[in-house]
Order: C-alpha cells, then sequence, then structure tokens
C-alpha cells in the first residue's frame, strides 16, 4: 500500500512535469510509452528469472531499484536540469525495474495462501492497488499545486524504501519461493514461456483478448494531461480528481469480485468487462462536462478492475506452477506495454486530429476484437474454469 501509493503518486507528477516541459499531448504519451515499453523485451526475461531464482529476493532488489529512480528524478528535477530527454532515458530505467518486480512479487502468492483462496487473495492485491490509485492522487494533486512534482515524487522513493525493508517479513511457502531448478538456459526458457502460452487454448485466447484490449482502451489513462485541459480546460488538481476516479472504481468493482470469492464465470466477467470499459470510454471523451467526466473515469476504473482481477485469477489458476511466472510476466507485459504502445499512438494521433476521434476510432476497433472473444468464450471456460462443453455459463 505504502509503495503502490507512492507509485501513484510519482506517475500523476511525472505526466505533468512532461506537460510542463512540453505542452505536448506526444511527449506526454512518450513518458508513458518510455515507463511501460520496457515490458516488452524485460518481461518474459523477468518471467523465466521469477520461475529460476528466488523470488523474494528478486523483488526485494527491484523494489530498492525502484526506489533509487525515483529519487534521480526528484533530484534533477530539484536541481531544474531536468530536461524532457533525460525524464525519458529515467522512465526507461524505472519501467525496466518494474517489470522485473511484477512477476517476481506475483509468484509469491500460491506460496501465502491456499489454493482455493486465490480468487480472493488476487482480488485483495487489486484492492490494495485500487486504494493506492484513488490515495496517491489524492495526495499528489494539492502537493504538485502548491509545491510542484518534487514532493510528489520523492514520496514513491520513500514508498519503495519502505516495501524493500519490509517484503523479507513475508512467510512464503519454501515450495513456492523458487519455481523450478535450472535445467536450461534464460532464452530457452523464455521461448519454452511463449511456446506454453500459445499452445494453451485458454491462456493463449485469454492473453491477446487482454493485450488487444489494454493497446485499444488504456491509452487514454496514459495521457491524461492533455484530456483534462483540452476537454475540459482544467489544471493539476483536477487530473488527480480524475485519476482517484478511476481508483474508486477500481475499488468498488474489486470489493464485488473478491466477495464473489470464486473462479466460475471468471472468463466471462474478464471478456465483458472489457467491453463495459469501452462504452464508458466513449462517455468520457464525448463530454466537457466535467462531473460526467468523473462518473465515466469511476466505470472505467471499475470494469478494468474486473477484467484485471478476472484475467490474473484464471492465470495463477490454470497455469502450470513451473511457467506461473512466465505466465503473470507476460501479463505484465500486457498492461504495461499494450497501453504504453496505446498512448503512443494517441499522442501522436491527438497532435493531428485532436484528442476525441483517435480514442472513438479505438474503441470501435475493440468492438471486433471484443466479437471475437465472446466467439471463443465456450472454449476459454472449458480450459480455465473446468467448465462442461455446451452453452456459455451465465
Amino acid at each position: 500500500m505504502v509503495a503502490w501509493t507512492g507509485l501513484w503518486m510519482q506517475r500523476i507528477a511525472v505526466s505533468w512535469l512532461a506537460w510542463e516541459l512540453t505542452g505536448s499531448a506526444f511527449w506526454v504519451g512518450m513518458v508513458a510509452f518510455c515507463d511501460l515499453a520496457p515490458a516488452v523485451l524485460v518481461s518474459p526475461l523477468a518471467g523465466a528469472m521469477a520461475d529460476r531464482v528466488d523470488r523474494v529476493q528478486l523483488a526485494m532488489w527491484t523494489q530498492i531499484a525502484i526506489a533509487l529512480q525515483a529519487a534521480a528524478v526528484a533530484g534533477i528535477t530539484y536541481s531544474g536540469h531536468m530536461t524532457i530527454g533525460i525524464l525519458l532515458v529515467l522512465e526507461v530505467c524505472g519501467g525496466t525495474a518494474a517489470s522485473f518486480a511484477q512477476p517476481a512479487r506475483q509468484t509469491l502468492m500460491p506460496g501465502i495462501v491456499a489454493r482455493a483462496d486465490l480468487p480472493a487473495a488476487v482480488a485483495a492485491n487489486s484492492l490494495c492497488f485500487a486504494v493506492a490509485r484513488f490515495v496517491g492522487p489524492a495526495i499528489a494533486g494539492p502537493l504538485i499545486a502548491i509545491w510542484g512534482v518534487v514532493p510528489a515524487i520523492a514520496a514513491n522513493a520513500v514508498g519503495y524504501l519502505f516495501a524493500f525493508a519490509t517484503i523479507w517479513l513475508l512467510r512464503v511457502d519454501p515450495k513456492e519461493r523458487r519455481g523450478h531448478p535450472v535445467s536450461t538456459s534464460l532464452g530457452r526458457e523464455v521461448l519454452a514461456g511463449i511456446s506454453y502460452a500459445a499452445r494453451h487454448k485458454g491462456l493463449g485466447p485469454l492473453l491477446l483478448y487482454a493485450a488487444l484490449g489494454a493497446v485499444l482502451l488504456r491509452g487514454m489513462q496514459e495521457i491524461l494531461p492533455p484530456f483534462v485541459e483540452r476537454l475540459f480546460g482544467r489544471g493539476a488538481e483536477s487530473l488527480a480528481i480524475l485519476t482517484a476516479c478511476f481508483g474508486i472504481g477500481a475499488l468498488a468493482a474489486g470489493l464485488w469480485v473478491a466477495s464473489r470469492g470464486r473462479l466460475e464465470g471468471a472468463s466471462r466477467l474478464a471478456v465483458f468487462a472489457a467491453l463495459a470499459q469501452a462504452i464508458a470510454t466513449v462517455g468520457f471523451i464525448a463530454t466537457g462536462y466535467f462531473p460526467l467526466g468523473m462518473l465515466c473515469a469511476a466505470l472505467i476504473g471499475g470494469a478494468a478492475s474486473v477484467h484485471g482481477i478476472s484475467v490474473q485469477t484464471l492465470i495463477q489458476s490454470a497455469a502450470d506452477p513451473g511457467y506461473r511466472g512466465r505466465m503473470l510476466s507476460l501479463w505484465g507485459l500486457i498492461t504495461r506495454a499494450c497501453p504504453a504502445l496505446g498512448a503512443l499512438a494517441l499522442g501522436a494521433l491527438g497532435e493531428v486530429f485532436g484528442l476525441r476521434w483517435p480514442t472513438l476510432v479505438a474503441v470501435l476497433l475493440f468492438l471486433g476484437v471484443f466479437a471475437w472473444g465472446v466467439a471463443r468464450l465456450r472454449r476459454m471456460q472449458q480450459e480455465l474454469e473446468g467448465t462442461p462443453a455446451g452453452p456459455a455459463a451465465g
């Protein structure tokens, strides 16, 4: 909670810093891209590493790396020497560290709770992220408005130092602390993980559906400052409010999924929650009325939370334990690299066509992805939930 609160404070601050430095939606999108895109190259390696080394140790050292990156961004900005080029390089460094941290941390979950509790545990994990997504911006907005971006970024360094100092307190089943004995090269294990996902008749379509949805629907959330200023004519405080609305929606939806606490129906939730996110996105870009924008932001956050929790639960449950780290690293790649690609495209097109039309086109393209996902829903249910052949479960 402490680390993720700091993370969201830095995300808001860095996004606003890029907007202040350039006044360009393209460069705001490029900053988001540099933070998230390293996952394309790093996540498969990170997943293979998480399947062959001590996962607690890996999580610890990646968290200290994230703390050092935040301290560097805050220090250079405070000194007055920050440029958009330096910021891009530092965001690549932070994104690389985060890509290693994600599978290392998430693969520990089955070593902490029983298999029957995994759906609720995944939901609880996402709830922590949703609370931080609400609290972080709520703190960052006033900080940025009064004292600038430096305190908000420095808070992330403090948060991750705290995480580094406390993660060793976890009591993890020794059998789950490592994935498997090292028997081949890291490169071969990466390829084996990708092959496993491609062959799996449930995980393969699920991950592809999530990836396409993230490219087409998540870019808008990664470059919020231009939307805040151009659509609503507001500043940093409203950016924090909108980001908090995403978090509130995610928290409410996460509480519902956690109370549901079962695997049955998760595939259907994963597919249809993305459609709900697309509809709410249309509502967000169609209005210049800020309260309606806040409502749509909450709906987007809620739908994205249901989708993400459902996908993670299915991965944790269906993946072979020896491949779990690599499957979760592919999910990390989807949640980081795919929104980065969407943000870069949306930022570039936004400079030429404005922000509304490119976002609307992306939603229309997603409707085709949704139709493809619905056509494969029955098979995904059979493979991921053990649902017997026949009409899709409700």
